[in-house]
């Protein structure tokens, strides 16, 4: 797109559909914006208007903002948030012209300020405040690389849309109010990302880190297998790429890079200023969720690609890192590995019960339910029943002891798999008459009938695993549309004797129903958890966020499993696919569970005053969610709910939160049949 060779600067072309049928379309027919744009020949960016060189606007969390995503009007923030939630927002950047002489388009500066309020409180860049940059995965917007703070580099690409991904988290303890900030985007030369001609030492070192990594990941190679081999080259290859494209290197090829603060004279008159409005209204999200989500985490995946043995003090480091970082999102996490015929190891903390790590994990309150292992997660003296029944004794002494739950098989499919989950769970209960056994399922069993249908038989499982079962986990592909038929599972259960109802998604349902497969779109993704609280259920589960192919380095190549739909399993990337850091990088779908899970605290709080069959009204007259085949498309009738709950809080703010504009600019449809 460099204006000097001719090329048209607004083509108008077709957003890239979305790999799993839910689309990436968004908003495609509310046109964009045209116009000729007058700058011609060479371009100083420090003598021009950012404006005049960028397109800038704003799109909400449940937006799928990928590189052919059209520009809008840019309109001013406004977000809410309850104390102790996390709110998001996506600022996106498309060139207009092209102002570097390098193969792209130019480079941005971004900078956010704090957040203030008029009492004088703050919400405080790279604290409360946090942008990631939005990355594709198989072509569709996933995956959120962490950018500097408080202020990065962005290189843009002629003819895409990059976009920035913000969140802000409200501490428990922020007074509420309102708050008011901006994040400021500015054009830049490329030769003024280089820090120094001389590199700091600092610069050096991470060189020579980066450097000597790639030399560790080629130099054992002799002997290897060819596969190995090949993916250790690849992995060398990737890391070698991002140090060349690094800020070291920006006069030859620019990229994202730490930079120093511009000159606030320039930033005040050549910038883009977005107008970022809070509303943090006297309302607090419990620390431990409402609703019990236990995702699991491959601790085999884990050891194969970072290269950990079982047992070792890495190993540990490894896992406790994918705990701690998962707690963040609401998710009580598990580790799994599984056995022959889905027979299934689960264990919330790797250490045993007796040693003082096991309460450090167990009794953190953000952590609403943790499995226990059947089998000991790492090997130790004490034999297998030894070792379970001193376990359950020491748990059950503890407080947290009610968060405990056993998952001992995924899906059992014929008689002899339900008898074996019945006779382990026969085990624990000898121990632990109380204990909650959780078992998956959606079937009966196949060689031993329950009753002359197949969703007969389903309806029936509970009958046949009582007393043996307590969590009873069904997947939501078995309803598909007809939410009628959640009464005819919840009749068969005894909820005064203990019994639960969770639920569970995986390959299915598809599309258009909620799941979380890539390329769905955002509200689908954020409509699992509403789908979860309109139809009672008490706990979710989700079978993995770590299961991708196997890979023996840690910055190998993402490939999610063959057979499945692309994103199932994968809910976050290793960090160093994408860069040096050893965090974790979220997905978009990732951020939007978070959400559907704040949601659900949002509708507890409402029906905690008015009384659920009140909250089932609201979710439907705001348009939010109707149905698995009939939830809202547009972002905006989420705010208005999310509106009239906040008018219940504390009115210390002393202002009603109005949605923002941009809400209203998406073109989707309105709530329609998601399947049309």
């Amino acid at each position: 797109m460099d204006n000097a060779g001719g090329t048209p600067q607004d083509v108008i072309v077709p957003p890239v559909e979305g790999v799993a049928g839910g689309g990436t379309a968004y908003g495609w027919n509310d046109g964009g914006l045209h116009g000729s744009n007058p700058l011609k020949g060479s371009i100083d960016p420090s003598e021009v208007p950012t404006a005049d060189l960028v397109h800038v606007w704003c799109m909400p969390s449940t937006a799928n903002v990928g590189p052919q995503e059209v520009p809008r009007h840019l309109e001013p923030v406004n977000l809410l948030a309850a104390r102790n939630e996390r709110e998001s927002v996506q600022i996106a950047i498309r060139p207009k012209v092209s102002w570097s002489s390098s193969g792209n388009a130019g480079i941005v500066q971004i900078q956010c300020t704090d957040l203030s309020s008029p009492s004088g409180d703050r919400l405080v860049v790279g604290q409360s405040i946090t942008f990631r940059k939005v990355v594709s995965i198989l072509g569709v917007p996933d995956a959120l690389v962490p950018l500097d703070h408080p202020v990065c580099q962005i290189g843009l690409v002629p003819g895409e849309t990059t976009a920035v991904w913000v969140s802000i988290d409200v501490p428990s303890v922020q007074p509420p109010g309102q708050y008011e900030g901006e994040f400021i985007v500015t054009a830049i030369k490329a030769e003024s990302e280089s820090q120094s001609q001389c590199l700091s030492k600092a610069e050096k070192h991470r060189l020579y880190t980066g450097l000597r990594a790639c030399l560790d990941t080629v130099e054992p190679i002799e002997g290897k297998p060819l596969d190995e081999v090949v993916e250790r080259v690849k992995s060398a290859t990737t890391s070698l790429r991002k140090i060349l494209l690094s800020a070291s290197f920006s006069e030859f090829f620019s990229d994202n890079g730490p930079v120093d603060m511009m000159d606030e004279d320039a930033i005040s008159n050549l910038s883009v200023r977005v107008k970022l409005s809070l509303t943090v209204w006297d309302f607090i999200l419990p620390a431990t969720p409402s609703l019990p989500a236990v995702f699991g985490i491959s601790d085999t995946v884990i050891e194969d690609r970072f290269g950990v043995e079982h047992g070792s003090d890495e190993w540990y480091e490894a896992l406790e890192q994918h705990f701690k970082w998962l707690l963040q999102y609401r998710i009580s996490p598990y580790f799994c590995r599984w056995g022959d015929s889905m027979r299934v190891l689960t264990y919330t903390c790797p250490w045993p019960a007796d040693h003082w790590k096991s309460d450090e994990y167990l009794s953190d309150p953000r952590l609403a339910a943790y499995a226990v292992p059947y089998n000991q997660a790492v090997s130790g003296n004490d034999a297998a029943k030894d070792y379970l029944q001193k376990e359950i004794e020491i748990l059950r002494t503890k407080s947290h002891w009610k968060k405990a739950y056993f998952y001992l098989w995924d899906e059992p499919l014929n008689l002899e798999q339900y008898d074996s989950v019945r006779n382990m769970a026969s085990e624990i209960h000898a121990y632990a008459p109380d204990a909650r056994v959780l078992t998956t399922y959606y079937c009966g069993p196949s060689d031993a009938p329950l009753a002359p249908t197949p969703f007969e038989a389903f309806v029936k499982v509970p009958k046949f695993l009582r007393p043996h079962t307590q969590i009873y986990c069904t997947s939501e592909w078995v309803l598909g549309n007809r939410e009628d038929l959640v009464k005819d599972i919840i009749s068969e259960l005894q909820p005064e004797n203990g019994e639960e109802w969770w639920t569970y998604v995986c390959m299915g349902p598809s599309d258009p129903h909620p799941n979380w497969h890539l390329g769905m779109r955002g509200t689908q993704h954020r409509a699992v958890m509403w789908r979860v609280w309109k139809e009672g259920g008490t706990g979710f589960l989700y079978w993995g966020a770590n299961c991708y192919e196997k890979a023996t380095v840690p910055s190998a190549e993402i490939r999610f499993r063959r057979g499945l739909p692309p994103g199932d399993g994968v809910l976050f990337y290793p960090g160093e696919v994408f860069s040096s850091s050893s965090q974790p990088v979220a997905s978009l779908r990732l951020e939007r569970i978070l959400s559907g899970l704040q949601d659900i605290e949002y509708l507890k709080f409402y029906t905690s005053r008015y009384g659920r069959d009140k909250g089932l009204s609201l979710l439907e007259k705001t348009g939010v969610y109707l149905g698995p085949e009939r939830y809202t498309l547009e972002h905006m009738p989420i705010d208005v709910m999310r509106g009239e709950i906040s008018t219940l809080a504390d009115q210390s703010t002393n202002s009603r939160y109005v949605p923002s504009k941009f809400t209203w600019k998406l073109g989707l449809p309105g709530l329609q049949n998601a399947a049309s």
